[in-house]
């Protein structure tokens, strides 16, 4: 089964065989320990067959009417009495009962805005220390593999779901008298396919079944890239458990996670939306179509805060001084590359003048509104779903909570925590209900290679959006927003269509923000050209840089969207370092749908986009599934001969320059060719204040001069406070100093590469294609600086650039 791939620069092998069995359902149950850098503990997988895939009518109603209410509704059943074995030993001073407790009768603590308080799930399981044989046994038998890189997989057992009490209704065979592996299996099929108005109780039994016993080891075995399971005897995936535990630990080199320090100096640890993504956290099934749900208890040091993709506002619970435990679940199915945990002591930011509740976060339904409620049944999967919820639907501000290290607690008053609200209610203006119910916003350290990172229920955004004013904050903001409905709610079916998520979300964040702003048309249109111009230059600069086969939407072609007949895959350049710094799937697929936008006009556009959402939400897509419904759904006055074959071959369109940019550009060259000794009667320039994007556009036309003077260089510098602006045009303010070799403002080029690492790799080319040993010296001075807290694939590049 081993793939022998160069892991710097080859594809990404997926080698889940999904097409046979499935993972519905995810219990973790993990400890983080800093001192060690390792998460250790158990997952629970509760698979279905491929039998069982498409989506059955069947339900377990009838069985459940013969019981009593009290067995029936959640939150009234006894508690379940399990037998654990192994328990797990916190501390030599804490003792545990021969059984763990897992009440089935859970107290609903959701409050109107559908966030719960923390509920632990204390298990009782604890790490095996060996493994079983993993030795031939013959092909007979059934193979399960999971997706798996960097984890010690301890220990791999069946999991004995019969011995929870109350489960044995979920059988309706009255023949399976006898406890069996069929008894078993039927138990977790009808579990997993509880509706989707019991899904507390569905949770509450997976917390149940996860701390049942064990009912027999099975056999494993590890390569490069997955994990292979088998029980003897069991030949298809059909007599494969349906339940089993898989006792591991991470590695502290793991690619999923990054274990360094905050911006305070505390440790701490997070997903940082590795190229590899979940595989190096648990053993999983990586490819999109593997759509679960999942429900986490995570403990550390009670001065962590543990934040998770999870529906719930998680609070900690005090397990014995010193260890608290944080308990976070998800309802709607997802991929498992979606998961995302941060570790670390973190503090929770609020406004100290402003308040959420002073914005309406629900509001009676207008007719004005009518496009937005698309009435009729969603498309998806059963699950817990906002769309068919009256009140969600009119819930323009989702309740959110913002974390950061409390070194930077002034500068999220100044801007992040004053955003978010116009946002939300933007982007709910646009298209309609909010996917998720609640979000953590969360300040990761200043290593992430990125400006920012959406995942179910949670954003991470560097402090780099923070400073020069509210510009880049907010697009950001808007951006991360939008990938609600675009890369999360609406999933690419094939990874390779990362424009299907990118694109749309680049695109939005323009309308999201002109819309918090509250821009009048004229202004926002100003706004959105000027934003489209920027981007059209950075298209051509990377269509100039870049293999020409990493500038393809749809590597795969036709065949997007194939697997192989169990399931695995492979990411094209899914594991090339450069691919993280490229913009290509941005921009192309911005520009696809700023021509589209233009062509059909802005009422028609959102119009149908509002409606693809509804119709689209909680499901994968491929690229033709967008362009079909969108040509089928416009009047045929406004398709213009478009059709999917050629729409691919005009939507590079882009507009002029802005005459006002225009014109400061020749203002700075006519002072730079001028003499340094002026007539006293001169006429001075006037210079004009510009917006972030007008400014950013300035410094790029004035790269392209062959020389500025330093004279011209300190004067731009003074005008502008360009080392006081944000992150985009503190950039091309360092691309300047390095070009014309300003020495004056090298600290400002090494407090970008310092505390801007999301933006940063490319400086460091720039510095030493110079040639110039001074700044060659730099680049490297800040490279060791911040190479052992940098991200493996900004330090790797890097790397190749400076030796």
């Amino acid at each position: 089964m081993d793939i022998q791939l160069d892991p710097a620069r080859d594809d990404l092998p997926l080698m889940a065989n999904t097409s046979h069995i499935l993972v519905k359902h995810y219990v973790l149950d993990l400890d983080v320990d800093f001192e060690s850098q390792v998460i250790e503990g158990t997952i629970v997988l509760f698979l279905e067959d491929g039998n069982r895939f498409k989506k059955q009518n069947s339900s377990i109603e009838e069985a459940c009417q013969s019981e009593s209410n009290k067995a029936c509704k959640f939150g009234m059943p006894e508690p379940c009495h399990i037998p654990v074995t192994n328990a797990r030993t916190f501390s030599s001073e804490m003792e545990y009962n021969d059984f763990a407790i897992c009440s089935k009768g859970e107290k609903d603590t959701s409050d109107k805005d559908g966030n719960h308080d923390n509920q632990e799930h204390a298990s009782g399981i604890s790490s095996s220390k060996y493994c079983c044989d993993t030795g031939n046994h013959g092909s007979e038998d059934f193979l399960l593999v999971l997706d798996c890189c960097d984890l010690s997989v301890l220990k791999v057992e069946e999991v004995d779901v019969a011995a929870v009490p109350g489960l044995e209704k979920f059988t309706r065979s009255p023949e399976l008298t006898v406890v069996s592996e069929e008894f078993r299996n039927q138990i977790v099929r009808e579990l997993v396919t509880l509706p989707a108005n019991r899904w507390r109780e569905q949770l509450d039994y997976y917390a149940c079944c996860s701390q049942a016993p064990g009912c027999g080891e099975l056999l494993f075995d590890t390569d490069t890239w997955s994990l292979q399971i088998r029980k003897t005897g069991a030949q298809t995936a059909t007599d494969f458990p349906h339940a089993i535990r898989i006792w591991y630990k991470t590695k502290p080199e793991g690619r999923s996670v990054t274990w360094t320090s905050d911006q305070s100096g505390r440790p701490c640890v997070y997903t940082v939306g590795s190229p590899i993504n979940n595989r190096a956290l648990f053993p999983c099934q990586e490819p999109p179509v593997a759509m679960s749900t999942w429900q986490a208890t995570v403990r550390a040091a009670a001065s962590f805060v543990v934040l998770m993709s999870g529906e719930n506002s998680a609070k900690p619970t005090q397990l014995w001084e010193g260890c608290s435990s944080w308990y976070y679940y998800v309802t709607m199915p997802m991929p498992a590359s979606t998961f995302t945990i941060a570790v670390g002591c973190w503090t929770e930011m609020k406004m100290e003048t402003w308040s959420s509740n002073d914005l309406a976060t629900e509001r009676p339904f207008s007719p004005s509104e009518a496009n937005f409620r698309h009435v009729g049944v969603c498309s998806h999967m059963e699950y817990p779903c906002r769309f068919q919820n009256a009140s969600a639907t009119t819930q323009e501000i989702i309740p959110h909570r913002v974390f950061a290290p409390v070194c930077l607690t002034g500068a999220c008053q100044e801007t992040l925590l004053r955003l978010i609200p116009p946002c939300l209610s933007a982007a709910h203006s646009v298209l309609g209900t909010h996917p998720f119910s609640r979000l953590d916003v969360l300040i990761v350290p200043a290593n992430f290679p990125s400006l920012g990172m959406a995942s179910p229920h949670i954003m991470f955004l560097s402090q780099s959006i923070l400073t020069g004013g509210n510009h880049l904050c907010g697009t950001r903001l808007c951006h991360e927003i939008a990938h609600a409905w675009f890369g999360l709610a609406i999933g690419a079916r094939d990874w390779t269509e990362e424009w299907l998520s990118e694109g749309f979300a680049t695109h939005l964040e323009d309308v999201f923000w002109a819309t918090a702003q509250q821009l009048a048309p004229h202004e926002a249109r100003e706004q959105q050209e000027l934003r489209a111009c920027l981007r059209w230059r950075r298209l051509q600069d990377e269509m100039q840089c870049s293999p020409e086969e990493m500038q393809v939407l749809r590597p795969s072609k036709d065949k997007t969207g194939h697997t192989s007949d169990s399931g695995a895959s492979v990411i094209k350049h899914g594991l090339n370092p450069e691919k993280i710094f490229m913009q290509v799937h941005y921009l192309k697929g911005y520009f696809l749908l700023w021509f589209l936008a233009k062509r059909l006009g802005d009422e028609t556009y959102f119009s149908f986009l509002r409606k693809f959402v509804h119709t689209f939400h909680g499901q994968l897509i491929l690229s033709q599934d967008f362009l079909q419904m969108l040509l089928e759904n416009i009047p045929e006055e406004k398709r213009l001969e478009l059709s999917v074959e050629n729409i691919h071959q005009d939507w590079l369109e882009s507009s002029g320059i802005p005459k006002q940019v225009r014109a400061e550009v020749t203002k700075w060259i006519r002072v730079n060719r001028r003499p340094r000794k002026r007539k006293r009667r001169e006429k001075e320039e006037v210079f004009e204040k510009l917006l972030p994007d007008q400014l950013v556009l300035l410094l790029e036309h004035l790269l392209e001069q062959k020389t500025l003077s330093p004279r011209t260089l300190q004067s731009l510098q003074r005008t502008y406070h360009l080392q006081d602006q944000d992150a985009e045009v503190r950039h091309r303010w360092c691309e300047l100093i390095v070009k014309h070799k300003f020495t004056k403002a090298y600290k400002n080029v090494e407090r970008f590469l310092q505390e801007d690492q999301a933006m940063g790799v490319y400086l460091y080319g720039e510095l030493m294609v110079s040639e110039d040993a001074r700044q060659q010296q730099l680049a490297r001075r800040c490279f060791e600086r911040t190479k052992e807290q940098m991200d493996r694939s900004s330090a790797q590049v890097v790397a190749e650039m400076l030796f």
